[in-house]
């Protein structure tokens, strides 16, 4: 696991704050074995664990940290359907139209799974349906417009337009020419539904070891997976460690550290403002994103907050008046919440891929990995947990399609990939700035 001042972790969150978590569970200190070993204690670890329990499975969970340590209990809590714009270009670019479809509504399935599972496990998490694609331009309108346009025609999903006249009855900025919404997806409190899962998953009765990173794995008909006190002996190895598997991924799996990269994204949470104050600002309390390349992300939370994401980070460190930078940015879409202090920021990093579709696939026969979700994660996690087990159980159809994705490694190899993405997204800031 890389030490916090790499990852450019911000620990005071929000999320944190707002949460009880159970006492920890105790590290990895012995020599056990199970069917399956699950590496990674976020949304795809947690949900892939507790997947496989409910199929009889004997599991055992390892987590570096603690449950939704890492970037299931850091991100924007935007469940959304799709890949984005990018990601759904690459798999539409490689499919025949029937595969891409499928795809696509294993997406729109994860949102269902994600309602069914709140409610099946009671997990307290705020969520609120409803979401919100912005353009901040005519020409950004009408390049929303026509994705709008092809996912209603392609996919047969509803999506409501909204024009210049109508989008000051959905959100009280000035910022914004048009926008798009859909209903059925939503957001949530990401650290409560992590934390929900992972309490799912241990009454289903997966075995969780807390602050046990994994440093090596011994591959085999029986893979032997190693932390710093012990050893899980098992059939299956479930690799969901994403960025976090830290500073041992070349030496748990190499073949995947270059397909990722990983990109620090950061939030701030203003004080309370009270629900009426909170409902005048968007209607229907959506979660909310622009489609600039770089964009801003916001959404109010139960308590009456605005939560705001701006301005993501390749460089891997943590950006220089990080708080202040957000805030101006904040402004510069609400001006009207200038009085409001922010009491809280937070962050860490998310995993993309080159061209921004999720990687699933297989190591070996018995070790599977999950990767790559790039920014859609929260509802594309549980599917991916789901199809792995499917998988595992014998029914392996859905998860091959989506490991049929070809993916290519950031150009430059471990010392040069980090710049060049970082020289990308600058051409890509001043392209939204223009």
């Amino acid at each position: 696991m890389l030490l916090k001042k790499e990852l450019g972790v911000i620990e005071n969150s929000y999320y944190e704050a707002s949460v009880v978590r159970p006492p920890p569970f105790a590290p990895l200190a012995d020599r056990i074995s199970a069917d399956v070993c699950v590496v990674g204690g976020g949304f795809a670890g947690v949900s892939a664990a507790l997947e496989l329990a409910l199929r009889g499975y004997s599991v055992v969970l390892l987590e570096a940290q603690r449950i939704g340590w890492g970037a299931s209990g850091r991100n924007g809590g935007q469940a959304i359907v799709g890949f984005g714009a990018e990601g759904e270009h690459a798999i539409e670019s490689q499919f025949s139209a029937e595969d891409a479809r499928r795809t696509w509504d294993i997406t729109v399935e994860g949102l269902q799974f994600l309602r069914e599972r709140i409610d099946r496990y009671a997990i307290h998490c705020d969520y609120t349906p409803g979401y919100l694609n912005l353009a901040v331009t005519a020409s950004k309108s009408r390049v929303l417009d026509a994705w709008a346009q092809h996912v209603m025609r392609v996919y047969d999903y509803p999506l409501q337009w909204i024009g210049p006249a109508e989008i000051g009855h959905w959100i009280a900025s000035d910022r914004f020419h048009s926008g798009v919404f859909d209903t059925h997806s939503g957001h949530l409190h990401p650290l409560k539904y992590c934390l929900g899962l992972g309490a799912a998953a241990r009454v289903a009765g997966v075995q969780i070891y807390e602050n046990s990173a994994v440093y090596f794995v011994q591959r085999g008909d029986h893979p032997v997976v190693k932390t710093a006190q012990g050893e899980v002996v098992c059939r299956f190895l479930v690799l969901a460690g994403n960025v976090y598997m830290g500073e041992y991924g070349d030496d748990i799996a190499p073949e995947l550290t270059a397909r990722i990269m990983p990109v620090g994204t950061y939030m701030i949470a203003t004080d309370p403002m009270g629900k009426e104050r909170a409902d005048a600002l968007m209607r229907q309390r959506p979660a909310v994103s622009d489609n600039n390349f770089v964009l801003d992300y916001f959404r109010l939370s139960a308590d009456h907050r605005l939560l705001f994401g701006a301005g993501d980070s390749y460089s891997a460190t943590t950006p220089r008046n990080l708080v202040e930078r957000i805030r101006k940015r904040m402004l510069g879409v609400f001006p009207q919440l200038a009085d409001l202090s922010v009491p809280y920021a937070w962050g860490g990093f998310v995993d993309i891929t080159m061209n921004r579709a999720p990687n699933f696939g297989r190591l070996d026969p018995n070790i599977y990995y999950l990767q790559g979700f790039s920014g859609h994660g929260v509802a594309l996690t549980g599917m991916a947990g789901k199809l792995v087990a499917e998988t595992i159980a014998g029914q392996a159809e859905r998860f091959d399609l989506f490991s049929r994705i070809k993916h290519h490694a950031f150009p430059g190899g471990a010392s040069m990939r980090t710049p060049a993405l970082v020289l990308g997204m600058l051409y890509y800031r001043l392209r939204d700035l223009l």
